[in-house]
C-alpha cells in the first residue's frame, strides 16, 4: 500500500489528525509540515491504475479538478495567501494527490531568485524539519479555519 492509501485508511478509521473534509472525489488534509503556512493536500479517493489525470474519465477528472480548485480557494482564504502554488507530481507516491501551497512574499528567504521561486527551491531539510510541524492546538486551529472556508464554498 502507498503512503496516500495509508493516510486515507487512517481517515476512514478516524485516526488521521490532519483530516479536514471529505468531498466526492477526495479528502482535504492539512500538510504534516507547515513551513508554507496553510500547506494543504487534496487526496484522490481511489488508487489502483488511476495514477494520471488522463486515466480518469472526463466527468471524474472535471469533478476532481473542480473540487481541488475549491480546496485551493478555501486554503487561500483561510491562510491569507498572496498566491497559490499547485503541484500534482507522483514520482514519490503515484497516487493522485494535489499539493496546495499558500504563498507569501519572502517565504523562501533568500533562496531561489532573490527570494522568489517555486517551493522546491527552498531546502527540503528545512521545509520538512520537525520544527515546522504544527502542535495539536495549531493543527486544530488550522483545520477549523480551512473547514470554515470550505463550507462557505460548498
Amino acid at each position: 500500500m502507498c503512503l496516500i492509501c495509508d493516510r486515507i485508511e487512517m481517515i476512514k478509521n478516524g485516526t488521521n489528525p490532519y483530516f479536514v473534509k471529505e468531498l466526492e472525489t477526495g479528502y482535504a488534509v492539512i500538510g504534516d509540515n507547515q513551513h508554507f503556512y496553510g500547506y494543504t493536500l487534496f487526496l484522490y479517493k481511489h488508487h489502483g491504475n488511476k495514477t494520471e489525470l488522463f486515466h480518469l474519465d472526463d466527468k471524474e477528472r472535471a469533478l476532481f479538478m473542480k473540487e481541488m480548485t475549491i480546496v485551493a480557494e478555501a486554503a487561500s482564504k483561510a491562510f491569507g495567501a498572496e498566491k497559490m502554488n499547485y503541484e500534482l507530481l507522483g514520482m514519490g507516491d503515484a497516487h493522485l494527490h494535489w499539493h496546495l501551497y499558500p504563498r507569501r512574499s519572502g517565504d523562501i528567504g533568500e533562496y531561489g531568485n532573490h527570494g522568489k521561486g517555486p517551493v522546491w527551491w527552498y531546502p527540503m531539510e528545512k521545509m520538512y524539519s520537525d520544527e515546522n510541524r504544527p502542535d495539536d492546538r495549531q493543527l486544530e486551529d488550522m483545520k477549523k479555519k480551512l473547514l470554515t472556508e470550505l463550507e462557505k464554498l460548498l
